[in-house]
């Protein structure tokens, strides 16, 4: 582990020289890579030196206690010397966790795609609900969010709902989201006030770019025709909507939330690119078994990951033994916490598999 740490501090020090050469400023894509690789292994470096820095108080402190008589400085040379002790286990730790694989999706944009699932109109209201709480998350992040597709119900509910979250780092934290989501409650339209369960279901999607998948316009039908709507003003009456078909998978995207054709279109290939890229991820993730154990629930979509029960309050996260008294909150937006006890549990684990 240390040889590492001296070879990312090495690195660091040449990617600080390179980028202060004045020729890296006229190439925009070098410098925006270097600047890429400087700022992920950053926070390594400063851990490392910050470590470093208690390693040689630890040894300065011992020095100190051979050499010193006065009573008064002993004290405190002890007091320094535990103190440097306790921080060099912390950033031990830190170190490891920082030091471990990083997915290669972390940094992307995610595109999330809310289904109702058992229920009827309740799931479907539940799903439109948490499309609003992730909304009201992205905002806290200063995340931007886009819908791309949409099939509401007319009562406020969302039968389906596919939209983009754009921000740094979006797919680290989002991730641990993918799965079915089940809400406890009395309907409002339950006369005999009766708790019913239903079900959603959501699946986290890295954005793909072209470099990750390769379409063959041959694959491809395009159909267009007129935006569907409740009337009126949200008519279109030009062929505005697009409706792509990829015929080797059967995947059928239909955009039309823009006004314009070329950028429905735009959004329906996105949307078609993040699809075979996941199809892709998902069948890679089903063959490394070993992985999906070492992981805390971020690629198997059928598994019941969340509890939201209404008569008690309460959200249970099912794979980290999680209940928080604070539903309100967390229909808010307010899912922080789950996340960074998610994050904290898949660290712990990954560390434990390297232990073995």
């Amino acid at each position: 582990m240390f040889d590492k740490l001296e070879d990312l501090l090495i690195r660091y020090e040449e990617l600080m020289s390179e980028l202060s050469e004045p020729d890296v400023a006229n190439n925009p894509e070098r410098f925006r890579k270097l600047m890429k690789e400087q700022s992920d292994i950053l926070p390594i470096v400063e851990a490392y030196k910050e470590y470093k820095q208690c390693k040689q108080n630890i040894e300065d402190s011992l020095a100190m206690l051979e050499e010193e008589t006065d009573e008064e400085m002993r004290e405190l040379a002890k007091e320094e010397l535990n103190e440097a002790k306790s921080r060099v286990a912390e950033l031990e730790n830190e170190l490891k966790i920082l030091l471990l694989p990083k997915d290669p999706n972390d940094d992307k944009n995610v595109i999330v795609e809310i289904r109702a699932g058992a229920g009827g109109d309740e799931a479907a209201l539940f799903a439109a609900e948490i499309y609003r709480m992730y909304q009201h998350y992205a905002e806290t992040k200063n995340w931007k969010t886009e819908i791309m597709e949409c099939d509401d119900t007319g009562i406020g509910g969302m039968k389906s709902v596919t939209f983009m979250i754009t921000g740094a780092g979006a797919y680290s934290v989002m991730k641990y989201e993918s799965g079915v989501h089940r809400v406890q409650r009395v309907p409002e339209t339950e006369s005999g006030g009766r708790i019913h369960t239903s079900t959603i279901t959501v699946a986290v999607m890295p954005e793909a770019e072209d470099v990750d998948v390769q379409i063959d316009e041959k694959d491809i039908r395009i159909d267009v025709c007129r935006a569907s709507g409740a009337g009126g003003q949200c008519v279109n009456t030009t062929d505005s909507a697009v409706r792509l078909t990829h015929i080797p998978t059967g995947i059928v995207i239909y955009s039309q939330t823009e006004k314009s054709q070329i950028q429905n279109k735009a959004k329906a290939f996105a949307l078609l690119r993040t699809k075979l890229f996941d199809l892709e991820q998902q069948k890679a993730h089903d063959a490394e078994a070993e992985l999906r154990k070492s992981q805390i629930g971020t690629g198997d979509r059928s598994e019941k990951i969340r509890t939201y029960n209404f008569p008690q309050g309460r959200v249970t996260d099912h794979r980290i033994n999680l209940t928080l008294y604070k539903l309100d909150k967390i229909m808010n937006g307010d899912i922080q916490e789950i996340i960074d006890a998610c994050i904290a549990a898949d660290q712990a684990k990954k560390l434990a598999k390297m232990n073995e």
